[in-house]
C-alpha cells in the first residue's frame, strides 16, 4: 500500500508501535489469496503511499469478515485503513513469504478494532492512484529476456526482476490440489526487443483475476521478484509468481517508456502474429479437453480477447500443397523466427538482435488451410513447421523431390475428409474475424469418435 500526508491521514514512513487510533490511505499494489486456520482466516495486501513508502497488510478475523475484504477491495483500488494495528516486523518470515517492503513495520487490521473503506475524496484518490504505476524496485535494476536466456541454467532458482510486454494471455487452468482444495494456473507470454513468447505463471488466483481484468496485449509490466527456473519439459527458461512477486502495470519509468516505443511498432505491424503461431508447438495435447464447433470456437474469440485451445472435428476445405514452393515452404531468420523478405533476403523483423550480421535461415513448411464443419469455416488457419511435416507425412526434403500428381494425392488424403484438429486460437487485430489460428496437431478422425462428440452437440 502507499499513502501521502493528506488530512489527518498518517504516511507510511511516519509509521512506529507508538501511534495509535492512526488513519493510512493508499493504494493496493498487491494482495494474497486469503488462508484458513483453525479459528481464524487471513488475507494479505501491500499498499504504496505518496511518501513512495510500501508496507505489507493483513487482515485476521473469521471467514465471512475475511472473505467480505477480499471481494470489496482489488489490486488498484485506493483505500482508507483506521485504526490497523502497528507491529513490527517479522524479517525472517516476510523476506521468505512477503513482498520486500522498505518500512520496519507491518499493519494488522482486525475485525474487531479496524475498517477498511474505499476512499470517497477524489482529491485524494487523484493524487494516490498514479503511484500504482510505481514499480517497487529501482527501475534499472531488471533483467530484459535476451539477459534470462543467455544466462540460462545458472539463473534457474534465482529472484529476479523484469521488464517486458505482454505478448498473449492463456487459458486458465483448472485443478484441484492434494488437500482437495480447488487450485489454478494461467500462463502469459512476455516480449520485449530481445526476445519472445517468454512463459510467465501465475499461481495465485489473486495475480490471475488481476492478470485476466486489467492486462492486455502490448501492455508494459515491471515484475518485482520472480522465481526464474529451466522448464526442462520445455527446454527454456520460465518465471512464475510468487507470495513475493509484485506485478506493476504499465510502470511511469523512462525505461518502460522506451519499451513500449520499441515494441508500439512491431505491434501496429502485427509482427507478433507469426511468434504466437510458432510459440504453440510447447502446449500439450493431453491437456486440451474442448471440442468445439466452428460456430461456439468463434464465439467464444469473441466473447475472450485471448489464447484459447480446443478440438475441432471437421474437414480442411482448402489445402494449397499444389502453389508454387514459396507458398508452401518459407525461410525464417534463426535467430528470432520471424519470415526472411525473399526479396531482399534479410530478416522482416527491425528489431532482429542479428541485424547487420550474417543471414541464418531456418526453412519449413508454412501453409495455410481452411477448416470447416457444419456450422462454419474457419479461414487461414496455420499448419507449419514439425506439426505440418506429421500432418503430411513427410519432411520438407521429401515434399521437394514429390511430382504434381504425388503432391495432388497427398492432397486428396485430406481434403474433404473428417480429420481430429487441435487448435490454437488467439486474438489478432489485422485478421477480419479478430482472431487467428495455428494447428496443433491434425489426423484423420475416429468415427466413433466422432459420433460420440456429435451426439454431445446435438443433447
Amino acid at each position: 500500500m502507499m499513502y501521502g500526508p493528506v488530512g489527518n491521514f498518517v504516511p507510511i514512513c511516519d509509521l512506529n508501535i507508538n501511534i495509535t487510533h492512526s488513519k493510512v490511505v493508499g493504494v493496493i499494489i498487491g494482495k494474497t489469496d486469503s488462508r484458513g486456520f483453525p479459528d481464524r482466516k487471513n488475507a494479505g495486501s501491500e499498499m504504496f503511499d505518496l511518501t513512495e513508502h510500501f508496507i505489507n497488510v493483513s487482515a485476521w478475523g473469521n471467514e465471512e469478515y475475511i472473505q467480505g475484504l477480499s471481494s470489496r477491495f482489488q489490486i488498484g483500488d485506493c483505500v482508507v485503513i483506521e485504526n490497523p494495528l502497528v507491529m513490527t516486523k517479522d524479517y525472517e518470515k516476510e523476506e521468505r513469504f512477503c513482498p520486500s517492503t522498505p518500512s520496519t513495520y507491518r499493519l494488522l487490521v482486525t475485525e474487531t478494532h479496524s475498517s477498511i473503506r474505499i476512499c470517497s475524496d477524489l482529491e485524494t484518490e487523484a493524487r494516490i492512484l498514479p503511484l500504482f504505476h510505481m514499480p517497487i524496485k529501482d527501475s534499472r535494476d531488471f533483467y530484459s529476456l535476451g539477459d534470462i536466456t543467455a544466462n540460462g541454467e545458472s539463473l534457474s532458482g534465482h529472484i529476479i526482476n523484469i521488464l517486458a510486454a505482454v505478448q498473449s494471455i492463456g487459458e486458465e487452468k483448472f485443478f484441484t490440489k492434494s488437500d482437495g482444495r480447488k487450485g489454478q494456473r494461467l500462463e502469459i507470454k512476455l516480449f520485449d526487443d530481445t526476445g519472445k513468447s517468454f512463459p510467465f505463471v501465475c499461481w495465485c488466483d489473486e495475480d490471475i483475476i488481476m492478470v485476466v481484468k486489467m492486462m492486455k496485449r502490448g501492455e508494459v509490466l515491471f515484475i518485482a521478484d520472480a522465481r526464474i527456473t529451466f522448464d526442462s519439459f520445455r527446454n527454456c527458461m520460465t518465471a512464475t509468481a510468487t507470495s513475493k512477486t509484485i506485478i506493476t502495470l504499465n510502470p511511469d519509468t523512462a525505461e518502460a517508456n522506451q519499451l513500449y516505443t520499441c515494441i508500439r511498432e512491431l505491434l501496429e505491424a502485427g509482427g507478433l502474429d507469426d511468434q504466437d503461431i510458432l510459440s504453440g508447438d510447447d502446449v500439450q495435447l493431453d491437456s486440451i479437453s474442448d471440442v468445439l464447433t466452428v460456430e461456439k470456437l468463434k464465439a467464444r474469440s469473441q466473447e475472450h480477447a485471448e489464447v484459447l485451445h480446443c478440438i475441432i472435428f471437421g474437414f480442411m476445405t482448402s489445402l494449397e500443397l499444389n502453389s508454387s514452393i514459396s507458398k508452401v515452404i518459407r525461410k525464417r531468420c534463426a535467430k528470432c523466427k520471424f519470415r526472411i523478405n525473399e526479396e531482399s533476403q534479410t530478416c522482416s523483423n527491425d528489431a532482429c538482435p542479428n541485424q547487420g550480421q550474417q543471414l541464418q535461415a531456418t526453412e519449413g513448411f508454412d501453409l495455410l488451410v481452411d477448416i470447416s464443419d457444419h456450422t462454419g469455416t474457419v479461414q487461414s488457419c496455420s499448419l507449419a513447421g514439425t506439426v505440418a511435416e506429421k500432418t503430411l507425412g513427410c519432411k520438407i526434403e521429401e515434399f521437394l523431390r514429390l511430382s504434381e500428381s504425388q503432391r495432388t494425392t497427398l492432397k486428396w488424403k485430406f481434403l474433404l475428409e473428417r480429420c481430429k484438429i487441435y487448435l490454437k486460437v488467439f486474438p489478432s487485430t489485422r485478421s477480419r474475424s479478430g482472431m487467428r489460428a495455428s494447428i496443433l496437431s491434425c489426423a484423420l478422425a475416429d468415427p466413433v469418435e466422432v459420433k460420440q462428440n456429435f451426439a454431445s452437440f446435438v443433447v
